[in-house]
């Protein structure tokens, strides 16, 4: 590669075949890029000199003896060591870790919040944060939390990485760039975007105020999930993830990296941009999503399908079949059940469901539940469509029907999700969401044959 790209401050490799706009697709894939011609080494990881005088080093995202490792090799301008140095503890107090469960919260109940309003004080990446649910231990390294971010400006000569968590991000509204160890990511509405655990970066605005959801993953890596007998297609394809090239700064400036390590927020002073991987290679890396690509797969006789089968990611726990995490996406799409009750039905089960709106109206609460809006039914708590979502399906024309300007998502997960302070207490909750269902009649007619 004989030429470089200057892309928010970094030097990044040009667009060659195969690779569109500074993306190369693939699911897992063992991917390479450099960002000056000859930087990666071939045929081997770790010679006894690099060129452009780079240092060698490994990220794993997986213990090395586990089945099919997660790995990268970075050619570096300094090794990681020299991105950090003596520690002090800092506190961003509305970022919160599992296990957290305040005595005075009551998490027990059907709950359900207007957006988050942007605030009228500068927010960050780290300083906008506003954690809803945690769920699970992040010391032993399972469960989740589920958080509201609210950024206003770009991190000048600041950085960031989580040692305990891969974050998936959603936005609502606004678009971010990541600019990480490893290349950079422009996300907007109706994108995904993951960010491993441990990997360094930078978040700036794009377009403003940016407000999203953040699903914090304590336990194993996001995967896609076992087709099963839907076969090799449909759901999200891998070719729809992109991976960013190779991106580098070689910039002397005053730096802070912010490390998030058990729950706690450390700070540390350097002199120059931790940003500085000239080339990589590997399998463990950031990558985003577009949600559009996403091809639902559903009933097209009778009955409605369980949420599970619109799951998009998994994170696998130890038990077979029962997710640390699932992210599930409810977009556009055909309805064509035959005497089918269609809206999801009413149920309760062992998954705690945290519902997020993108954008449009969700099929069984077509009203209150809005765009940059949350919901949370824990397990075990029953829930279902509203009074007039049921009404509406019951006495409906079935002929087809097409779901259009929806989306909206779920992460759901094995554990309880307990609400932190701020959900409980300063996020906009709607006290009366618990009397969508109150107004629900008994209908029930002991007449033999009567319908």
């Amino acid at each position: 590669m004989n030429q470089t790209l200057s892309i928010s401050g970094l030097k990044r490799a040009p667009s060659l075949a195969g690779i569109h706009e500074g993306y190369m697709p693939g699911w897992g894939n063992d991917f390479e890029t450099e960002a000056l011609p000859d930087a990666l080494p071939q045929g081997m990881n770790s010679p006894q000199r690099c060129n452009y005088g780079l240092y060698g080093e490994q990220l794993s995202g997986t213990a090395f003896t586990q089945p099919g490792p997660e790995r990268t090799w970075c050619y570096r301008i300094r090794p990681s060591v020299k991105h950090t140095h003596r520690f002090t503890k800092i506190d961003l107090p509305y970022w919160k870790t599992a296990p957290h469960i305040p005595e005075d919260v009551i998490s027990l109940g059907q709950y359900r919040w207007d957006p988050v309003p942007q605030s009228e004080e500068p927010l960050t990446w780290l300083t906008g944060m506003r954690t809803m649910t945690t769920a699970g231990d992040v010391n032993t390294q399972v469960g989740m939390a589920s958080h509201i971010y609210l950024v206003t400006e770009s991190m000048v000569d600041e950085y960031f990485y989580s040692a305990d968590s891969e974050l998936l991000i959603v936005p609502q509204a606004g678009k971010l760039r990541f600019a990480t160890e490893l290349g950079v990511i422009d996300i907007a509405p109706q994108e995904i975007a993951i960010i491993p655990r441990g990997l360094v970066y930078r978040v700036e605005v794009l377009e403003g105020p940016c407000r999203g959801f953040v699903c914090e993953n304590y336990g194993q890596k996001f995967d896609l999930p076992d087709r099963g007998p839907i076969g090799a297609n449909g759901l999200a394809n891998p070719r729809d993830f992109k991976t960013p090239v190779a991106a580098f700064e070689d910039r002397e400036a005053t730096s802070s990296v912010i490390v998030k390590w058990c729950g706690q927020f450390h700070r540390t002073e350097i002199g120059h941009s931790p940003l500085d991987v000239v080339a990589w290679h590997g399998n463990y890396a950031p990558c985003k999503y577009d949600l559009k690509t996403y091809s639902p797969v559903g009933a097209i006789l009778f009955d409605h399908p369980d949420p599970s089968i619109f799951t998009v990611l998994t994170a696998p726990s130890g038990q077979p079949g029962t997710a640390n995490i699932d992210f599930v996406l409810f977009r556009e799409r055909w309805l064509v059940a035959e005497d089918t009750f269609r809206p999801p039905w009413y149920h309760k089960n062992v998954m705690s469901e945290l519902m997020g709106n993108i954008y449009g109206e969700y099929d069984a609460k077509p009203t209150g539940f809005v765009p940059g809006g949350t919901s949370l039914h824990n397990m075990m708590l029953p829930h279902g469509p509203d009074r007039d979502a049921f009404d509406k399906a019951s006495n409906a024309n079935l002929g087809p029907d097409k779901l259009d300007r929806t989306m909206s998502f779920m992460f759901e997960t094995r554990f309880p999700q307990h609400l932190t302070e701020f959900a409980a207490k300063e996020a906009p909750l709607q006290d009366d969401y618990i009397d969508c269902w109150t107004s629900l009649e008994k209908k029930f007619d002991g007449t033999p044959g009567k319908k």
